[in-house]
């Protein structure tokens, strides 16, 4: 079907300037219930968060005043405009990246390149048929905007511009991971790149502003490109106004940002064809016209063939563990993975940096919840847990689509050993991400500038941290295992261990909302966890569920949550404990399965045990 709409094309695809691609994905594509479930549950979620941000700020008591509803309309829209600009920032270079770099670990993309299509169609079609979910998302969630205004407090000019700032940075930022996508040949190599390039392109912003001030020239141009900002400046459009007439306009804003992205996508349409097919391949092939005629290589002499033998080269010595010994001794992973894991050094370097010299007071609190270098811990945390995760469902994912996973299961393998190798590799390859945070947090402790942290809340922190990246790992092997597209597994492992961050972090920000009625709110929160574990289920069961899996998917969020409180208390302890307990039996819930069955999850149908 795919190359009839080529040869053939349609007048309604010819219309549209993305190309087959993005056609046979808006048109031809099967439709399964899935896709209409998350449609429905995206509104269903945004309209269950509503009724909590309601219950945590008014509760049951009555609103006598139409100004209590619209202040609750306005935070209500400021919490879901800011929640979908980072999705849309996250899944769209997420979705982006992995559908590309699935096709070149499926060698599906050179087919691509054989056909008549132009680079325009190849760049534009990928990057649209894979915002096209995040989109209709994004469509779907006006009418839930529209309904706020009817509330108050909340304008059609600050709706129809916060979508145009999300819609304008979920296109750039998608653009960001076509063009990573098709110049990176490794698939973790082409989500570090798009995650890393994401977040140092807001924080580097952000840098330089604070450098040369807001108010200058370079200061206000670069505020527009902000996404953050420009949301900001609609949301609270009365704030650095003097006098006059409020005007809610983000033009400039948005008009940077979809430059920005016509950049980019204007650059990868000129190089496409020049970074693929990638010199590894077009090596390869080079070497596969070079070698000489089976048929006159019989008359080759034997002084030859023994000077050839005298230049063999010599072949390393493979562990007792070969899984191991690729992970940790081969550059499996490319061999720029020393860029990445220095921008991220870089990355951590600029934050710990910030803090050291930052001149806020201890006692202040950032959203009212943590001090400032918790909160630098916190997202330099947060971006290496998504590192890890990354490495590790790629891991996976890459072996099943070049086919050397069937390879693995004809040896005789043991899935203890599959499994450790796996586990020990990614504790190697991403040792930096893991050491980085600790590093942070004790120079700030021994500069004293965080004055709670102590060196046995050090400790306590470093645990916690460790059991995290732990779970970060077999959730991404778990993915890996259980779901046969890599893309699936990509999206499934990622998008578990985001939707779990935005999911604490929303949840905080209730819990300080709410801390003169917590009694009151608590039925609100219950079915906020209860959504919760019913997405972690749905995510961790999907192929083999268990009895250990269901109760870790109910008990994670839930112990979550009372470490969320206890945290909010000033405990320490208690929040190391509870983080480890519920963490921890995740990770050997989805790690006993893979081991114990792991014949029956990649389909081989011998056992190790018999």
């Amino acid at each position: 079907m795919f190359n009839t709409w080529i040869s053939k094309r349609p007048v309604g695809v010819t219309l549209l300037f993305a190309g087959p691609i993005f056609a046979r994905e808006a048109l031809t594509a099967p439709r399964r219930l899935s896709h209409y479930l998350l449609r429905s549950g995206y509104v269903a979620c945004l309209l269950v968060l509503m009724y909590t941000i309601r219950q945590a700020t008014i509760g049951f008591q009555d609103t006598k005043f139409s100004g209590d509803i619209a202040a609750y309309s306005s935070l209500v829209f400021s919490v879901f405009a800011l929640l979908q600009l980072t999705l849309g920032m996250f899944f769209a270079t997420l979705f982006t990246a992995a559908n590309i770099a699935q096709e070149k670990d499926r060698r599906t993309l050179i087919l691509l390149l054989m056909t008549d299509m132009r680079s325009r169609e190849l760049a534009l079609g990928k990057l649209l048929a894979s915002l096209l979910i995040v989109g209709v998302l994004l469509a779907a969630s006006l009418p839930v905007f529209c309904v706020l205004q009817l509330l108050g407090g909340v304008s059609w000019s600050q709706i129809l511009w916060a979508e145009a700032i999300i819609a304008a940075t979920t296109l750039a930022s998608g653009s960001w991971g076509c063009m990573v996508a098709y110049w990176r040949e490794k698939t973790f190599q082409t989500l570090a790149i798009s995650v890393l390039g994401v977040v140092l392109f807001v924080a580097g912003i952000e840098g330089i502003i604070a450098v040369v001030g807001s108010e200058s020239i370079v200061g206000f141009w670069l505020g527009q490109l902000s996404p953050y900002r420009s949301l900001f400046s609609v949301l609270n459009p009365l704030t650095g106004l003097g006098h006059g007439i409020v005007q809610v306009s983000a033009v400039k804003s948005v008009s940077l940002l979809v430059g920005l992205a016509a950049a980019l996508n204007l650059y990868t349409i000129v190089r496409l064809r020049v970074w693929n097919p990638s010199q590894q391949l077009r090596q390869s092939a080079l070497e596969d016209e070079s070698q000489p005629d089976p048929v006159t290589t019989d008359a080759v002499s034997a002084e030859t063939i023994a000077a050839g033998s005298k230049e063999r080269r010599h072949h390393r010595a493979v562990w007792n563990n070969p899984v191991t010994w690729k992970e940790i001794a081969t550059r499996g992973y490319g061999r720029k993975i020393v860029v990445i894991k220095l921008a991220y050094v870089l990355l951590a370097a600029l934050i710990g940096y910030s803090v050291m010299t930052s001149q806020t007071d201890g006692a202040s609190l950032v959203l009212g919840m943590m001090t400032p270098p918790a909160a630098a811990f916190l997202a330099i945390g947060v971006i290496s847990l998504l590192l890890i995760n990354a490495q590790a469902v790629t891991s996976i994912s890459t072996e099943r689509d070049d086919n050397t996973l069937d390879i693995l299961l004809a040896t005789d393998l043991h899935a203890r050993e599959f499994m450790t190798g796996k586990i020990l590799g990614a504790l190697w390859n991403t040792r930096e991400m893991i050491a980085v945070p600790i590093i942070l947090m004790a120079g700030t402790m021994l500069n004293g500038v965080s004055r709670q942290l102590t060196p046995e809340n050090l400790i306590y922190l470093v645990v916690a941290y460790f059991c995290l990246s732990l779970f970060a790992i077999m959730l991404g092997l778990h993915s890996g295992l259980t779901y046969d597209n890599s893309r699936a597994a990509i999206g499934n492992s990622l998008g578990t261990m985001f939707f779990l961050f935005i999911g604490i972090f929303v949840f905080m920000l209730l819990l300080v909302e709410a801390r003169s009625s917590f009694a009151i709110q608590m039925q609100s929160f219950i079915v906020f966890i209860g959504l919760g574990s019913i997405g972690l289920y749905s995510s961790l069961t999907h192929k083999n569920p268990s009895s250990a899996l269901t109760m870790a998917a109910v008990m994670l969020p839930f112990l979550t949550f009372y470490a969320i409180t206890d945290f909010l208390l000033g405990g320490t302890l208690g929040v190391c404990f509870w983080i480890c307990v519920a963490y921890g039996f995740a990770t050997i819930a989805m790690l006993v399965p893979s081991v114990s069955d792991f014949d029956v999850a990649l389909g081989r149908t011998t056992n190790d045990a018999g």
